[in-house]
């Protein structure tokens, strides 16, 4: 497979790709013209279709496509003329290949996870962490190829278990750090964070927000999906319970990012900055990662609202 980040101009392509966008629109002397945006796991790229031909059968945006043209660049981008294009089938397809995806192994990310619900020894908690994350296999399978966000931060294949590792690990330091914190609410809290999320968006390869996550989202979600469970555990102690759906509900952390509650607990005020520091230094990250390698500074972010610099000689991007 030929990925979109080889592709050079003057290439000759022929390769499935992901229509991630695609418009009909019409030139300035009337001719209609599509222009599609491709995608792989590997980045995007601009793509044009100047004759709807015989050889261009009918798609849409979200499908995959076997498409055959030649390598352009116009105003210093690449751009694809499409001579050839046609939908392709399932069975065609191995979506790994055209969603992004996380850089670590999931299936090893899942088991480091699995050694935090372990090292919880509350009971009620443990049984709890063990019902989701271990017997229930729907949700295991659908929490590995989560995402996170539909943009921003950890937006690809395995992110919402990515962030989440990141998450229990800074709180399991803080944890040690600071030894009146409760442990095992902490892990639990960190562990269940954002569950709510496999419901406020959509999987792959649509990646985007569902109707109940517009309306309701994650936050209320996660914390709902985890009382559903509580209910059906025998004698999980009540106060045991608000502690632990009070830490998803603040963990935002303030009311004007979505926190329907603000943390009144320790445990929600560490779970709230474990939560921000794995998301913005991802964002971070993601930033840095997008912008010219070469150059070093990398330009305005409005998450940061700060001009972006790289950090002098480092080599770990």
């Amino acid at each position: 497979m030929k990925h979109i980040c080889d592709i050079r101009e003057g290439d000759n392509v022929s390769e499935i790709y992901f229509v991630k966008s695609y418009q009909q629109l019409k030139s300035k002397v009337g001719k209609a013209y599509g222009s599609i945006t491709l995608q792989d796991k590997t980045g995007t790229l601009d793509a044009k279709i100047w004759d709807y031909g015989p050889g261009i059968a009918e798609f849409d945006t979200m499908d995959f496509v076997f498409v055959s043209g030649s390598v352009t660049s116009f105003q210093g981008q690449l751009q694809l003329r499409v001579n050839r294009l046609r939908k392709c089938e399932e069975d065609e397809v191995d979506v790994t290949e055209y969603m992004p995806s996380s850089e670590r192994d999931i299936d090893e990310m899942y088991t480091e996870l699995l050694r935090f619900v372990q090292a919880v020894k509350q009971p009620h908690l443990h049984d709890l962490l063990r019902d989701i994350f271990i017997d229930d296999k729907d949700f295991q399978t659908r929490f590995k190829k989560h995402s996170a966000a539909k943009s921003v931060h950890h937006a690809f294949i395995g992110g919402l278990l990515e962030h989440t590792l990141g998450v229990v690990k800074t709180c399991e330091f803080m944890s040690k750090q600071y030894s009146y914190l409760n442990h095992d609410l902490l892990i639990t809290a960190a562990l269940c964070h954002d569950i709510g999320k496999l419901n406020e968006i959509s999987a792959f390869p649509e990646n985007d927000y569902t109707d109940e996550g517009n309306l309701v989202g994650h936050i209320y979600m996660g914390a709902h999906m985890i009382e559903k469970r509580i209910d059906e555990m025998p004698d999980f102690p009540v106060k045991l319970r608000s502690e632990l759906v009070h830490c998803i509900l603040a963990h935002h952390g303030e009311l004007e990012y979505g926190s329907p509650k603000k943390p009144a607990l320790a445990e929600a005020v560490a779970l709230t900055l474990a939560d921000n520091v794995d998301a913005k230094l991802e964002t971070m990250k993601e930033t840095l990662l997008a912008g010219d390698p070469n150059a070093t500074w990398v330009g305005y972010s409005k998450w940061f609202e700060s001009n972006i610099r790289r950090t002098t000689d480092s080599t770990n991007l």
